[in-house]
């Protein structure tokens, strides 16, 4: 039974992931924290063991997705040579950070930063881009990484909802956003997730079938079907305006984060 749960959670998360270029851990997160809670695990360690799992998974969900959009010519890889370095060393560090909060403030810092991200989103979704703009310098382009994947390990959600942001804030159209941001979930997710290893372990956490902040059935079910769904969402992604990917992407981040300052405040 908890397989089939995690083969519904991937089948769902690589959608999303090549949909919107989110690594689709906005939709992992929320649902494993409900699974681990019916499974009785430890409280403190739910909201972890969720985001270090979802980054485990946006590993194999990254790579179906960024072959899918690099077909189609989506990735801007000098982009994502200059954002990749200060992503994994920012995602790694990250998963520290987050060992270091406890379950509800991490829901809470999760449900208001989604939110946000949405509404930015939103209020842009009509907005059209400027072709004269140009992405900043490679010095400036590492730090950014470095914020995006210090972030991403502590929202466990492969970097997609700052990415995205921040190459269309650069003139680059919604596409070829969605299409970077999902080659560099990789970088974030495997470091991410070898953090949340780390720090799982270094903390003697005693979680059934994990390592570390891991679970490893959850990884596998989940990994094993987002990897061909991913590819299918990325060839709606690319059917769609970009207009209503916005619009989709937006509604979809307020519900999770709707969800989670919810659950933060009980």
């Amino acid at each position: 039974m908890e397989l089939i749960i995690f083969f519904a959670i991937g089948a769902l998360a690589g959608f999303a992931a090549g949909l919107f270029g989110v690594g689709g851990g906005t939709i992992i997160v929320p649902i494993l924290y409900i699974v681990f809670t019916q499974m009785g695990y430890d409280p403190e360690v739910i909201m972890h063991l969720a985001l270090g799992t979802s980054l485990a998974t946006i590993i194999v969900t990254s790579i179906s997705s960024l072959m899918a959009h690099n077909k189609n010519g989506a990735v801007i890889w000098s982009a994502f040579k200059n954002l990749t370095p200060g992503m994994a060393i920012g995602s790694f560090f990250g998963a520290g950070i987050a060992g270091l909060l406890s379950g509800a403030h991490l829901q809470l810092i999760i449900g208001i930063f989604v939110i946000w991200v949405a509404y930015t989103m939103f209020v842009g979704a009509k907005k059209v881009v400027d072709q004269n703009k140009s992405l900043p310098s490679t010095a400036k382009q590492l730090g950014a990484g470095t914020g995006i994947g210090v972030a991403s390990a502590i929202f466990g959600i492969g970097g997609g909802s700052l990415t995205v942001p921040y190459l269309t804030h650069y003139g680059v159209v919604m596409q070829k956003a969605v299409g970077t941001s999902a080659a560099c979930g990789l970088p974030i997710a495997i470091a991410g997730a070898l953090g949340f290893i780390f720090f799982g372990m270094k903390d003697h956490i005693n979680v059934p079938n994990s390592i570390g902040y891991v679970h490893i059935y959850a990884f596998l079910g989940i990994s094993v079907m987002s990897f061909f769904t991913a590819k299918l969402g990325a060839k709606v992604a690319h059917a769609l305006s970009p207009v209503v990917l916005k619009k989709c992407f937006a509604v979809m981040l307020v519900i999770v984060g709707c969800f989670f300052i919810f659950k933060g405040f009980r």
